[in-house]
């Protein structure tokens, strides 16, 4: 009997869903947690630490996003210049161009009869011959059309994300426990950096406990930078 199943799929991530994601998130949570440490060692008042962290997620996630939106677009602007840029040194130095190519492969091992005829095989082909020299002569990687606004969104929406985090504890505390709130943030923020730090090695390849420590590591202590300054601040006599 035929098989009827379905081909299984490769689970492959995302490199570029996988930084973004990363990069909103954990610059997201880091940025409000450190502003939340620095502003309720400086004071008590609630709806001053309301108003910066909240101001600061506002910004800070527009400002992500933009930076996600320009710098993706940058980068498919320079991937099509250089693609118009080998098509036109294709069609004017062809030659030179086949020797690249026979460089390549002769780097990977490929002597002989054997390269002439894979460079020959690459050759018959243009646009198979121009995804392999932007890949492997040049080092770029293509980017789509609609990469840009997908790179703002998830940006944006993970540094909306990660900014709240630090933040939900102090929305069950008073002016008289933000001591506890403060301890709570802490240690919610400290336990969600762990599982980005966990994601990126499941989804890559390292450590989870490893990448999650070392992730928790770097956003604490950015963080207590922030308490640090919030603390000799609160003790300058106004």
């Amino acid at each position: 009997m035929p098989n009827l199943r379905k081909p299984l799929k490769e689970p492959h991530a995302s490199h570029s869903f996988l930084s973004d994601f990363i990069l909103g998130s954990q610059d997201g949570l880091v940025n409000v947690l450190g502003i939340l440490l620095g502003i309720s060692a400086a004071t008590n008042v609630l709806k001053i630490i309301f108003v910066a962290a909240l101001a600061a997620l506002g910004a800070e996630s527009i400002s992500m996003g933009a930076v996600a939106y320009t710098s993706t677009g940058a980068r498919r602007r320079q991937y099509l210049k250089e693609v118009s840029q080998e098509e036109l040194e294709m069609k004017e130095v062809p030659a030179t161009e086949l020797d690249e190519v026979r460089g390549i492969f002769k780097g990977w091992g490929y002597q002989g009869t054997e390269l002439e005829s894979i460079t020959s095989a690459i050759a018959s082909k243009p646009r198979a011959m121009l995804e392999f020299m932007m890949s492997f002569e040049l080092k770029l990687a293509p980017v789509e059309k609609n990469e840009a606004r997908r790179s703002f969104a998830v940006v944006l929406s993970s540094t909306i994300v990660g900014s709240i985090i630090p933040l939900i504890p102090f929305f069950f505390v008073t002016s008289t426990t933000i001591a506890q709130g403060t301890i709570a943030s802490v240690i919610l923020s400290g336990a969600v950096l762990f599982f980005i730090g966990a994601y990126e090695a499941r989804t890559t390849v390292g450590s989870i406990w490893w990448s999650g420590l070392q992730m928790t590591i770097i956003g604490l202590a950015a963080g207590f930078a922030g308490y640090l300054i919030g603390h000799v601040i609160g003790a300058v006599p106004v």
